[in-house]
């Protein structure tokens, strides 16, 4: 593909390879429920939890003031990427530069996006967890995945599925875990490795670093290196209204274009459901 022909040409290439990418490869686009429509402000009313009484045959009962609180997601942030190809870099490379550019901000806007979400869900979520010493150790796997499934046990939520996100330095002691795992399933790791599903539980590999401390726009100074996160999927929304928008500028006093893409995002873990998120500690 001829990548500098065309501008609506390239506007088309980026927006299919990034929808490809973050249906793909996003985690928090499994985990979350994604918006991507023009609202900037989500609104989600919440009651008191009501409680039920046992009580022996009076024909009686007592009222209950019951309280509404409006929880809401307002998008906050935006995340912009660009930069900027000579027309010589062009004609003189035996690259496709701008084509090859457009992909790698794709990729950067995919991994921006999931850190920014996994961050902000490990920062607002109420479920804790401290793993056993040495983390996500082949004798720890077993453990580790009993322990997190019983903190979510029994809830209706619980049919949306569970996930587990770890970062690729885990991936050693979860695949040996599974190596070690019973006669099919461990002949199953063994022949074609890391298993993504393990006792019910979707497990989601990032880089090193996707958990960090650092200050993440509106949201601020988050500490979460050393962190991961377990929980039930489709409790928690990121929104991006109208997705991400790709554009080509002329510059002034320079040859070749200038590429941007830019977008808007919020997220918000809902307060009611908090508690099935687990923020795990590493020890």
């Amino acid at each position: 593909m001829n990548t500098i022909a065309v501008s609506s040409n390239r506007v088309k290439f980026f927006q299919s390879t990034l929808a490809r990418n973050l249906r793909v490869s996003l985690v928090a686009e499994k985990i979350c429920n994604v918006d991507r429509t023009d609202e900037y402000v989500i609104y989600n009313p919440y009651i008191t939890t009501p409680t039920t009484t046992v009580q022996a045959l009076t024909g009686t009962y007592t009222l209950a003031t019951v309280t509404t609180t409006v929880d809401t997601l307002t998008v906050q942030d935006e995340f912009v990427v660009a930069g900027h190809v000579y027309d010589f870099e062009r004609v003189l490379s035996n690259f496709d530069l701008l084509g090859n550019f457009v992909d790698e901000m794709t990729y950067s806007v995919r991994a921006s996006i999931d850190v920014y979400v996994l961050n902000n869900l490990c920062e607002e979520c109420t479920g804790e967890y401290d793993t056993p010493t040495g983390g996500f150790t082949s004798g720890n796997l077993k453990q580790i995945l009993g322990d997190l499934s019983a903190k979510v046990a029994g809830y209706d939520d619980n049919l949306a599925g569970m996930y587990l996100v770890v970062e690729n330095t885990d991936v050693s002691g979860i695949l040996q875990g599974q190596m070690d795992s019973g006669f099919g399933f461990a002949d199953a790791a063994l022949n074609n490795g890391l298993i993504g599903r393990m006792a019910m539980i979707d497990i989601y590999v990032v880089r090193t670093g996707t958990f960090q401390d650092a200050t993440f726009g509106a949201s601020g100074a988050l500490t979460n290196l050393g962190h991961r996160l377990f929980g039930i999927k489709g409790v928690s929304t990121y929104c991006a209204p109208r997705g991400v928008q790709y554009t080509e500028k002329d510059v002034t006093l320079k040859t070749g274009k200038e590429v941007e893409a830019h977008g808007y995002i919020g997220f918000k873990a809902w307060i009611p459901k908090r508690g099935v998120t687990v923020d795990i500690t590493l020890k």
